[in-house]
């Protein structure tokens, strides 16, 4: 049974997709995204997965952002990568909402990393944790994701090796911030337009498809 404010959390998030003009989880879903937010927020007094707080702040900017994405990315991905993956974000909300998409976690940090085995040990996920620099892998992704991290034009760089031909390299950035880092995955990728975040005007996803072997 949940506790009220497990079923306050759930109400929120389904109450924050609502007003960003997103469909509600159903009730299985919410039960595991507050089981995450749980967990999320009791590491996170430990060891700084995000400088937000508040569970309102956690699901507004976090939890809304990646869902959100993981609803925009098209059908047909079978393996996706989490370039630099820190608390999860987009990668565990993707391995929830879309349980087709096999999905590899990607940090380097021991303390993230291990916060992201105990999710997906909890959460009950088929999700992979490579826990080094993604840069390391020898194995291409559908599509690979970058959220927030740090030197990110850099790992942008590192990133787009990682994509097989024809896969999709998924930016989550701001618009100012767009065209560098498109400039950064180089001459080799072909964008569509930017899907708008629900977390402010300037927040987008941008995805960019390998035309290039």
């Amino acid at each position: 049974m949940r506790n009220d404010a497990e079923g306050s959390a759930g109400l929120w998030l389904n109450a924050l997709l609502e007003e960003a003009g997103l469909a509600p989880l159903d009730a299985v879903l919410v039960g595991q995204f507050e089981v995450y937010l749980s967990l999320f927020v009791r590491w996170n007094a430990r060891i700084n997965l995000t400088s937000i707080r508040d569970e309102k702040g956690i699901l507004s900017r976090h939890f809304i952002e990646s869902i959100a994405c993981a609803r925009a990315l098209p059908i047909g991905i079978s393996t996706l990568l989490d370039f630099g993956s820190g608390g999860g974000f987009p990668g565990i909300p993707i391995a929830l909402c879309r349980p087709g998409i096999a999905v590899t976690l990607a940090e380097s940090q021991g303390k993230k990393a291990a916060f992201l085995q105990e999710a997906v040990r909890v959460l009950g996920l088929s999700a992979k944790v490579y826990a080094q620099r993604a840069e390391l892998l020898e194995t291409c992704f559908d599509c690979v994701t970058l959220r927030a991290v740090d030197r990110m034009a850099e790992a942008v760089g590192a990133a787009k090796k990682l994509v097989a031909p024809s896969g999709l390299l998924a930016l989550m950035t701001t618009r100012g911030d767009l065209a560098g880092l498109q400039a950064a995955a180089g001459t080799g990728f072909s964008w569509t337009g930017v899907v708008q975040l629900p977390v402010g005007e300037e927040r987008v996803l941008s995805l960019g498809e390998r035309t290039v072997s």
